[in-house]
């Protein structure tokens, strides 16, 4: 526990962090698999060291500002949670610390605009539609020179082109027999940068018996403002989401990996604001595509696929959700296809929501050893969870010239069945 100080002095996020804190017995597990401790090799940037930074911070013997670096190299991964024998729940420690500290850490002029830029634009479809059309005329040679050195990061993710906007019905019946009744987040940059995730969700859920709603009146799940200590935004973004989404669904159903490891944290986000036991019931209906398919069941067989198909695992869909078979499953009942796993899978990718942004080093280095791993699997495809994990790996596979097709696991699932071949 936290001797020096009153766990009251944090609030309600200070009982979670104290308990995490408590947890760890310094064995060193965790290091091996973090990401950041591979690449800087630095003790201060693996879990065991920032817990022990975070700890001394909350204790008053150690500075913010020593540790504020190492904390920032965090990706918020949460790898070292499968590798750590003693359960240390690092998810109730590093975003918890963000929050309660956000008004104490230094943020340079540009920072602050940048953060506060992703803040504002990346949540709203609309908006970062706009602002997504406008780096791409920034990105060109001769306007690039005058945007600030540390943004360049942020014009080389936005794609060449952007797909055209779609809009889905709020009621999608179930094809054939109803099976199941189901809710579905849309995300929010994913309605820009590859929409035909949803609707390829849409389609392959009616087809097994769904009866699909998308409610009007959801928002982003909060996942950038909360890993990014933004707890204001975090829980008005919940707020409005516990009650856009109806209570009487079998499951509700996302497609992007951080938006289900993020309103699964609505319990966390919300803890002392009146609001846990909604959060509490709301988040145990929360499931991702692929583990609620494979528990529904596949209705009818799919086409033969003959293509070898390298899968990524998504971190918040891994170690955040837990869910590594069941993509894995869904892909291997697609007759002919070969699946093959990639080099130091477990390893992140580099995206780690506004990451690219915030460390921009750091994420190209794990970006590009991520798109080397992908292309030694001698793979047609490569199939993920997430939209960020899906941009950023086709931002290196295309820097190192590869044209390998970048998919959605459930786009896949889509393009295999009878009915949309």
């Amino acid at each position: 526990m936290l001797h020096s100080i009153s766990t009251e002095s944090f609030g309600p996020l200070g009982e979670p962090m104290a308990k995490a804190v408590s947890a760890c017995v310094h064995c060193g597990f965790c290091l091996a698999a973090c990401p950041t401790y591979r690449e800087l090799g630095q003790e201060m940037d693996s879990p065991r060291g920032r817990i022990v930074l975070m700890k001394e911070v909350l204790e008053g013997t150690l500075e913010l500002a020593a540790a504020q670096p190492h904390l920032d190299r965090c990706l918020g991964c949460l790898a070292c949670e499968p590798a750590c024998p003693s359960g240390v729940p690092y998810r109730d420690l590093i975003s918890p610390f963000r929050a309660v500290t956000a008004g104490k850490m230094y943020r340079s002029p540009g920072e602050k605009v940048r953060r506060f830029l992703a803040g504002t634009t990346l949540p709203f479809p609309a908006r970062f539609r706009l602002a997504a059309m406008l780096g791409k005329v920034a990105r060109a040679s001769r306007f690039r020179r005058w945007v600030p050195r540390s943004w360049h990061a942020m014009l080389d993710l936005v794609p060449e082109t952007l797909p055209a906007g779609q809009s889905w019905p709020e009621v999608n019946p179930a094809i054939g027999k109803r099976r199941a009744r189901v809710a579905l987040l849309l995300g929010c940059a994913q309605r820009v940068l590859d929409p035909d995730i949803n609707t390829s969700t849409i389609e392959v859920l009616t087809r097994n018996g769904v009866e699909v709603l998308v409610p009007r009146a959801q928002g982003c799940c909060g996942g950038l403002a909360w890993h990014t200590g933004d707890l204001p935004a975090a829980r008005r973004f919940a707020r409005r989401n516990l009650l856009a989404f109806p209570a009487d669904v079998d499951a509700i159903v996302t497609n992007a990996a951080g938006c289900g490891s993020a309103m699964q944290e609505y319990h966390l986000i919300l803890r002392g604001t009146g609001d846990e036991e909604l959060a509490e019931a709301f988040r145990h209906r929360v499931q991702d595509v692929s583990l609620f398919l494979v528990g529904l069941g596949l209705r009818e067989p799919l086409r033969e696929m003959p293509l070898t198909l390298a899968y990524h695992d998504a971190c918040h869909l891994a170690n955040a959700q837990e869910v590594r078979r069941q993509p894995r499953d869904l892909l291997r009942s697609i007759p002919g296809l070969n699946l093959v796993e990639i080099t130091d899978a477990q390893y992140c990718c580099g995206s780690a929501g506004t990451y690219n942004l915030e460390q921009p080093g750091i994420a190209a280095a794990l970006g590009a050893q991520k798109a080397r791993a992908i292309l030694a699997t001698g793979a047609d495809v490569v199939a993920s969870g997430n939209i960020g994990c899906l941009t950023q790996l086709r931002l290196h596979l295309r820097q190192l010239g590869s044209p390998m097709e970048v998919r959605h696991t459930i786009q896949v699932l889509r393009d295999a069945h009878p009915t949309f071949s």
